[in-house]
């Protein structure tokens, strides 16, 4: 009687196994595609934040030429205003 039922079951339990097995792999399939997807998609954000970082250091570049051109005419004119002082109080 037990023997019966065992095989009575069997082919349900196979097929209920072997949609578990299918629903199993298209589960892992998705998540294998998603994996992807996120790691595409953090490649390109971290390019992005690259770009970005480069940008801003290029600008941050130019200001600090941009200011050193100003301190050396600064410092060219206060030169030239204390030899206009030296050649002034000499000539007096």
């Amino acid at each position: 009687e037990d023997v019966m039922k065992i095989l009575e079951e069997a082919p349900n339990a196979r097929k209920a196994l072997r949609e578990n097995y299918d629903n199993l792999l298209n589960v892992s399939c998705s998540n294998v595609k998603a994996l992807e997807e996120t790691k595409k998609f953090t490649a390109q954000s971290l390019a992005s934040v690259a770009y970005q970082i480069s940008t801003l250091a290029s600008s941050v570049l130019s200001l600090l030429d941009a200011q050193t051109n100003q301190l050396r005419h600064m410092e060219s004119s206060i030169n030239l205003i204390g030899q206009v002082g030296v050649l002034t109080q000499g000539g007096i």
